[in-house]
Protein backbone atom coordinates (compact mmCIF):
# COMPACT_ATOMS: atom_id res chain seq x y z
CA UNK A 1 0.00 0.00 0.00
CA UNK A 2 1.56 3.34 -1.04
CA UNK A 3 0.93 5.07 2.30
CA UNK A 4 3.12 8.18 2.68
CA UNK A 5 1.61 9.17 6.05
CA UNK A 6 -1.26 7.75 8.12
CA UNK A 7 -4.32 7.97 5.87
CA UNK A 8 -2.42 9.55 2.94
CA UNK A 9 -1.89 7.33 -0.10
CA UNK A 10 0.13 8.21 -3.21
CA UNK A 11 -0.42 6.14 -6.37
CA UNK A 12 2.31 7.07 -8.89
CA UNK A 13 1.43 6.64 -12.59
CA UNK A 14 -2.00 5.27 -11.70
CA UNK A 15 -3.30 6.43 -15.10
CA UNK A 16 -1.28 5.48 -18.17
CA UNK A 17 -0.85 7.84 -21.13
CA UNK A 18 -3.97 6.59 -22.91
CA UNK A 19 -6.12 6.97 -19.80
CA UNK A 20 -4.73 10.46 -19.20
CA UNK A 21 -5.56 11.50 -22.76
CA UNK A 22 -9.10 10.12 -22.47
CA UNK A 23 -9.66 11.91 -19.17
CA UNK A 24 -8.28 15.14 -20.63
CA UNK A 25 -10.82 14.95 -23.47
CA UNK A 26 -13.63 14.71 -20.94
CA UNK A 27 -12.27 17.58 -18.83
CA UNK A 28 -11.96 19.74 -21.95
CA UNK A 29 -15.70 19.24 -22.47
CA UNK A 30 -16.34 20.22 -18.84
CA UNK A 31 -14.36 23.44 -19.33
CA UNK A 32 -16.19 24.20 -22.58
CA UNK A 33 -19.51 23.95 -20.71
CA UNK A 34 -18.31 25.66 -17.50
CA UNK A 35 -15.57 28.17 -18.43
CA UNK A 36 -12.54 28.69 -16.22
CA UNK A 37 -12.80 31.56 -13.73
CA UNK A 38 -10.56 33.16 -11.12
CA UNK A 39 -11.71 32.92 -7.50
CA UNK A 40 -10.83 35.70 -5.09
CA UNK A 41 -9.84 35.66 -1.44
CA UNK A 42 -12.42 36.43 1.24
CA UNK A 43 -12.24 39.96 2.70
CA UNK A 44 -9.32 41.15 0.53
CA UNK A 45 -10.66 40.19 -2.89
CA UNK A 46 -7.13 39.28 -4.02
CA UNK A 47 -7.21 36.96 -7.06
CA UNK A 48 -5.92 33.42 -6.72
CA UNK A 49 -3.14 32.31 -9.07
CA UNK A 50 -4.98 29.14 -10.11
CA UNK A 51 -7.86 29.29 -12.59
CA UNK A 52 -10.62 26.79 -11.98
CA UNK A 53 -14.02 25.35 -12.71
CA UNK A 54 -16.05 22.41 -11.38
CA UNK A 55 -18.15 19.44 -12.37
CA UNK A 56 -20.68 17.48 -10.33
CA UNK A 57 -23.77 18.58 -8.44
CA UNK A 58 -21.84 21.19 -6.45
CA UNK A 59 -18.86 23.42 -7.21
CA UNK A 60 -16.39 25.28 -5.00
CA UNK A 61 -16.30 29.06 -5.34
CA UNK A 62 -14.83 31.96 -3.40
CA UNK A 63 -15.22 35.72 -3.50
CA UNK A 64 -14.60 38.78 -1.35
CA UNK A 65 -18.19 39.16 -0.25
CA UNK A 66 -19.19 35.62 0.71
CA UNK A 67 -15.95 33.70 1.08
CA UNK A 68 -15.34 29.98 0.52
CA UNK A 69 -18.40 27.85 -0.20
CA UNK A 70 -20.07 25.35 -2.52
CA UNK A 71 -22.71 26.42 -5.02
CA UNK A 72 -24.88 24.45 -7.48
CA UNK A 73 -24.26 26.91 -10.32
CA UNK A 74 -21.32 28.48 -12.16
CA UNK A 75 -20.63 32.00 -10.82
CA UNK A 76 -20.27 33.47 -14.31
CA UNK A 77 -22.84 31.69 -16.47
CA UNK A 78 -25.42 30.88 -13.80
CA UNK A 79 -25.75 27.39 -15.27
CA UNK A 80 -25.59 24.20 -13.29
CA UNK A 81 -22.23 22.47 -13.32
CA UNK A 82 -21.70 19.75 -15.92
CA UNK A 83 -22.00 16.16 -14.76
CA UNK A 84 -18.93 14.47 -13.38
CA UNK A 85 -17.44 12.09 -15.97
CA UNK A 86 -18.01 8.41 -15.22
CA UNK A 87 -14.26 7.89 -15.49
CA UNK A 88 -13.80 10.01 -12.34
CA UNK A 89 -16.57 8.20 -10.49
CA UNK A 90 -14.87 4.91 -11.35
CA UNK A 91 -11.59 6.22 -9.91
CA UNK A 92 -13.41 7.24 -6.73
CA UNK A 93 -14.93 3.78 -6.38
CA UNK A 94 -11.55 2.16 -6.93
CA UNK A 95 -9.45 4.34 -4.62
CA UNK A 96 -11.61 6.22 -2.12
CA UNK A 97 -13.34 3.20 -0.53
CA UNK A 98 -16.28 5.31 0.61
CA UNK A 99 -19.95 4.38 0.50
CA UNK A 100 -21.17 7.70 -0.98
CA UNK A 101 -20.22 9.22 -4.32
CA UNK A 102 -18.39 12.54 -4.64
CA UNK A 103 -20.53 15.63 -5.24
CA UNK A 104 -17.85 18.05 -6.46
CA UNK A 105 -14.78 17.82 -8.65
CA UNK A 106 -12.62 20.94 -8.60
CA UNK A 107 -10.72 21.47 -11.86
CA UNK A 108 -7.66 23.58 -11.03
CA UNK A 109 -5.49 24.84 -13.89
CA UNK A 110 -1.94 25.94 -13.06
CA UNK A 111 0.39 27.93 -15.27
CA UNK A 112 4.13 27.71 -14.69
CA UNK A 113 4.05 30.35 -11.92
CA UNK A 114 0.89 29.31 -10.07
CA UNK A 115 0.91 27.84 -6.59
CA UNK A 116 -1.51 26.97 -3.82
CA UNK A 117 -0.61 27.77 -0.23
CA UNK A 118 -1.00 25.30 2.60
CA UNK A 119 -4.66 24.95 3.49
CA UNK A 120 -7.21 22.57 4.94
CA UNK A 121 -10.24 21.37 2.98
CA UNK A 122 -12.87 22.27 5.57
CA UNK A 123 -15.77 23.80 3.63
CA UNK A 124 -17.52 20.43 3.55
CA UNK A 125 -19.92 19.04 6.16
CA UNK A 126 -18.75 15.45 5.64
CA UNK A 127 -15.21 15.07 6.96
CA UNK A 128 -15.48 11.28 7.03
CA UNK A 129 -15.25 11.14 3.25
CA UNK A 130 -11.75 11.12 1.76
CA UNK A 131 -10.39 13.54 -0.82
CA UNK A 132 -9.16 12.14 -4.12
CA UNK A 133 -6.75 14.12 -6.29
CA UNK A 134 -5.65 13.30 -9.85
CA UNK A 135 -2.79 15.10 -11.64
CA UNK A 136 -2.37 15.79 -15.35
CA UNK A 137 0.56 17.56 -17.02
CA UNK A 138 3.67 19.08 -15.47
CA UNK A 139 5.12 17.80 -12.22
CA UNK A 140 4.54 19.81 -9.06
CA UNK A 141 6.08 19.89 -5.63
CA UNK A 142 3.28 18.94 -3.25
CA UNK A 143 3.54 19.60 0.48
CA UNK A 144 1.63 17.73 3.16
CA UNK A 145 1.64 19.25 6.63
CA UNK A 146 -0.05 18.34 9.87
CA UNK A 147 -3.42 19.23 11.32
CA UNK A 148 -2.11 22.57 12.63
CA UNK A 149 -0.77 25.29 10.36
CA UNK A 150 2.62 25.40 12.07
CA UNK A 151 3.29 21.66 11.85
CA UNK A 152 6.20 20.45 9.75
CA UNK A 153 5.48 19.31 6.21
CA UNK A 154 6.76 16.58 3.94
CA UNK A 155 7.26 17.20 0.22
CA UNK A 156 6.78 14.90 -2.74
CA UNK A 157 6.54 15.23 -6.49
CA UNK A 158 3.16 14.66 -8.11
CA UNK A 159 3.40 13.72 -11.78
CA UNK A 160 0.94 13.29 -14.63
CA UNK A 161 -1.27 10.28 -14.01
CA UNK A 162 -0.63 10.22 -10.26
CA UNK A 163 -3.50 9.85 -7.79
CA UNK A 164 -3.48 10.95 -4.16
CA UNK A 165 -5.99 10.10 -1.42
CA UNK A 166 -6.27 11.94 1.90
CA UNK A 167 -8.43 9.93 4.27
CA UNK A 168 -8.95 9.24 7.95
CA UNK A 169 -6.22 10.95 10.01
CA UNK A 170 -4.92 12.72 6.88
CA UNK A 171 -8.27 14.21 5.86
CA UNK A 172 -7.74 17.46 7.78
CA UNK A 173 -4.00 17.83 7.20
CA UNK A 174 -2.76 21.05 5.64
CA UNK A 175 -1.56 20.62 2.07
CA UNK A 176 -0.66 22.70 -0.95
CA UNK A 177 1.39 23.09 -4.12
CA UNK A 178 4.72 24.74 -3.47
CA UNK A 179 5.60 25.19 -7.13
CA UNK A 180 5.12 23.82 -10.61
CA UNK A 181 8.10 22.03 -12.18
CA UNK A 182 7.45 22.82 -15.86
CA UNK A 183 10.77 21.42 -17.09
CA UNK A 184 9.99 18.03 -15.57
CA UNK A 185 7.39 15.42 -16.33
CA UNK A 186 4.83 15.23 -19.11
CA UNK A 187 3.13 18.09 -20.93
CA UNK A 188 -0.64 18.30 -20.64
CA UNK A 189 -2.47 15.98 -23.04
CA UNK A 190 -3.38 17.74 -26.32
CA UNK A 191 -7.00 18.38 -25.34
CA UNK A 192 -5.82 20.64 -22.47
CA UNK A 193 -2.40 21.75 -23.68
CA UNK A 194 -3.44 25.34 -24.49
CA UNK A 195 -4.69 26.00 -20.96
CA UNK A 196 -1.53 25.91 -18.86
CA UNK A 197 1.10 23.57 -17.46
CA UNK A 198 -0.83 21.36 -15.02
CA UNK A 199 -4.43 20.40 -14.30
CA UNK A 200 -5.45 18.95 -10.96
CA UNK A 201 -8.78 17.26 -10.34
CA UNK A 202 -9.97 17.10 -6.73
CA UNK A 203 -13.00 14.97 -5.90
CA UNK A 204 -14.88 15.73 -2.68
CA UNK A 205 -17.99 14.68 -0.85
CA UNK A 206 -19.64 17.86 0.45
CA UNK A 207 -22.88 17.07 2.32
Amino acid sequence: MPEIAPGAFHYPSFLDAAAQAALAEEIAKVIAAAPLYVSTMPKTGAPMSVRMTNCGTLGWVSDKERGYRYEPRHPGTGNRWPAMPQRLLDLWNELAHYHKLPEACLVNVYDATARMGLHQDKDESDFDAPILSVSLGADCRFKLGGTRRGDGAIALTLSSGDALVLSGPARMRYHGVDRILPTMGAPLPPALAALGARVNLTLRRVT
